[in-house]
Order: C-alpha cells, then sequence, then structure tokens
C-alpha cells in the first residue's frame, strides 16, 4: 500500500489532540508536515514532520496529497478553498464551515477538481455510539419513539480569551457539539422533516451560545432530542432511547478523549474500552415486570474515520463521512439559529441539496 503524505493546518487543541495522533497512528498515513506559525510544540511532539510556517510553505511540497484543516472554524473556508485549488484532497474538523452555502462552495469545487472533501466526525467512533447503533439494528427496543442525546458539561467560568467561546463567527457549543450530536442522529434516523430549538446563553458574562436543546420530528412519530449545556453539576444520560419494547440508557462519555489527553497515544492494549460500571442498561418488560440489563459497550476507535479515508483514497472503500451529510448537518445547525430567533418550528426542505 502506498503511503498518503498528510499536512495538518493548525496545532490548537483539535490538531494536537484529535488530529495529529489518530493520523499518525494509522498505517499507510505519513504526518509529513505541520503548520504552525509560532511555538515549538509541534517540533516537540512529531520531530520527524516538517514544521511550515504558513499555508502557501505547506503546499510547496508537491508530495503531500491529503491536507487536514484544523484551524479556527470561520477560517475553514478559505483555507480549504486555497487547497482544493492547489489539487489536494482535504478533511476539515467539524463543523465543516459557517453555513450551508460555504458548504455547497466547497463541495461544488472538490467536485469540478476531482477531490476527495470530507468532514472529521470522529464520534461516529465513539464506542457508546457504535452501541447504540447495534441496539437499533437489532431491534431489542421495538419501534423507537424518543432519542435523547447529551453532552452536558460543568464549566462555570467561560473562557473569554479561547476562540470559541470570545464571541467571534463559529464559536459556541451549538457549532461545537451540535455538530457531533446532529450528525450521530442522521447517521442513525436520516434527515427530518422539522427542526425546533432553544439557543442560548446560560453562564454570566458568556459571550457564545453556551447551551441548547434541539428537537427532530420525523414523519414516523420519532422525536430526537439532542442537549447540550455547561452547567450541568450532574451530567444527564449520554443516551435515552424510549421504544414499544424497551428502554436503553447510558450514562458516561466516551474514554478516548480523556486517554490522548492522558497522553495515552493508543498505546492501551485494546483501545477504547469503557469500564463496566459505565456500561449503559436495557431494561425491557416480561410479564408485566421490568428487567434489565447491563449492555457492554463497544470498543471505540477514532483510528476508524482515517482508515475509512485512506482506503477511500487508494478506491478501496466508498468515504463514510461524505460532504453531503456534512452540509446537511450545516443545514440543521442553520435551521436550528433560525428556530431560536423566531420562536418558530422550521419545516425542512431537502429539494435543493448540492
Amino acid at each position: 500500500m502506498k503511503c498518503i503524505r498528510v499536512g495538518l493546518i493548525g496545532f490548537g487543541f483539535a490538531g494536537r489532540v484529535f488530529q495529529s495522533n489518530v493520523i499518525a497512528a494509522v498505517e499507510g498515513l505519513e504526518l509529513a508536515a505541520i503548520v504552525q506559525r509560532s511555538g515549538s510544540s509541534a517540533a516537540t511532539a512529531f520531530p520527524h514532520a516538517r514544521i511550515v510556517p504558513s499555508v502557501e510553505a505547506l503546499l510547496e511540497d508537491a508530495s503531500i496529497q491529503l491536507i487536514v484543516v484544523a484551524t479556527p472554524n470561520a477560517t475553514h473556508l478559505p483555507i480549504a478553498r486555497q487547497c482544493l485549488l492547489a489539487n489536494r484532497d482535504v478533511v476539515i474538523d467539524k463543523p465543516f464551515v459557517l453555513s450551508s452555502g460555504e458548504a455547497a462552495e466547497l463541495i461544488q469545487l472538490a467536485r469540478e477538481r476531482h477531490r476527495l472533501l470530507s468532514v472529521y466526525q470522529n464520534r461516529r467512533w465513539d464506542g457508546d455510539f457504535l452501541t447504540v447503533r447495534k441496539l437499533l439494528e437489532g431491534e431489542q427496543l421495538g419501534r423507537l419513539v424518543k432519542f435523547e442525546s447529551h453532552y452536558d458539561r460543568y464549566r462555570l467560568a467561560p473562557r473569554l480569551h479561547a476562540w470559541r467561546e470570545d464571541g467571534s463567527p463559529g464559536g459556541g457549543v451549538l457549532f461545537d457539539l451540535g455538530a457531533h450530536l446532529v450528525d450521530q442522529a442522521l447517521v442513525l434516523f436520516g434527515v427530518p422533516h422539522s427542526v425546533w430549538a432553544s439557543v442560548r446563553v446560560e453562564r454570566e458574562g458568556a459571550r457564545s451560545d453556551d447551551a441548547f436543546d434541539l428537537y427532530l420530528h420525523y414523519p414516523t412519530g420519532l422525536g430526537v432530542w439532542l442537549r447540550a449545556t455547561c452547567l450541568a453539576r450532574a451530567p444527564g444520560a449520554r443516551f435515552t432511547l424510549n421504544g414499544t419494547l424497551g428502554t436503553f440508557r447510558k450514562f458516561g462519555i466516551d474514554p478516548q478523549e480523556a486517554h490522548l489527553l492522558a497522553g495515552d497515544i493508543f498505546s492501551s492494549k485494546p483501545w477504547g474500552l469503557e469500564n463496566p460500571e459505565q456500561w449503559g442498561t436495557l431494561t425491557i418488560d416480561e410479564g408485566g415486570e421490568p428487567v434489565s440489563t447491563r449492555i457492554p459497550t463497544e470498543p471505540g476507535d477514532y483510528r476508524g474515520y482515517y482508515i475509512n479515508l485512506r482506503d477511500a483514497m487508494h478506491g478501496n472503500a466508498a468515504l463514510e463521512v461524505t460532504p453531503l451529510q456534512a452540509w446537511r448537518t450545516m443545514r440543521i445547525l442553520e435551521m436550528a439559529v433560525e428556530s431560536s430567533r423566531t420562536g418558530c418550528t422550521i419545516t425542512c426542505d431537502w429539494n435543493h441539496e448540492p
């Protein structure tokens, strides 16, 4: 298998924790260069990678085929456009760009240039989400009537120095955590019929939205609640599923981020296992009595995203996170903002996809 040389633009939190470490751990990918305009952290972490000061310097290396954009959200469009025009395949860290219109522009450009374009939706490879997918495929819950997914945190003081919380375009938890929750819902259930949302600021002094409730309604009657807050001292369930035959509830967050932050760079064998006390509970009715069973959490592995991307670039697999899927996620986030602003439920129109 020919090794794919990768250039990473940005070495902040996303580039340092979620991108560089995963790329370096996937066979067949080489983290060849990193754009870091100041500081030496990239050179210290990856001494074999070439550190360059600009996107232009990165693009001078014709051997780099894949470029990963892990910069603040407002810069995604111009940087990705520049890389596509230089005939490179491009991965953009979620949430893609700032609008569905910007997403459509990049999709059209990638088609014209015959380049691969994808968005880093690594949370599809969370162990708890993989467990939910497996549970739904097994139809153990019967007809699903309610799906609820939370990202609850407790961060009382806003981080006003950080671009995600300083009021800059593309900041806030809706575009950050909401991009993950919407993507997961679309994978499980497809596009909804309508969207309602409350996007708000809950913490004193916060400049960017720090909480939301987002409701996706489906013609089958299924209601999907996606929620996040920075003021949950006692977090709610990560997943709650109610069906005609039972209920599944799961607390706790996939452990991979914590391991990566602690410096455990895919060294644990096996990787991505969750402690049994964090496993979810399936409760079904047997003879009028509730019977509960702990469901082992599937192993998560963020390398799955880049393994699929590598195989797609070699023509050996279909791309799992497609640009159209990412456009749909952006469109729902836009409708959530509109619904919250107007107080109205927004009917979805999917007839004008790029």
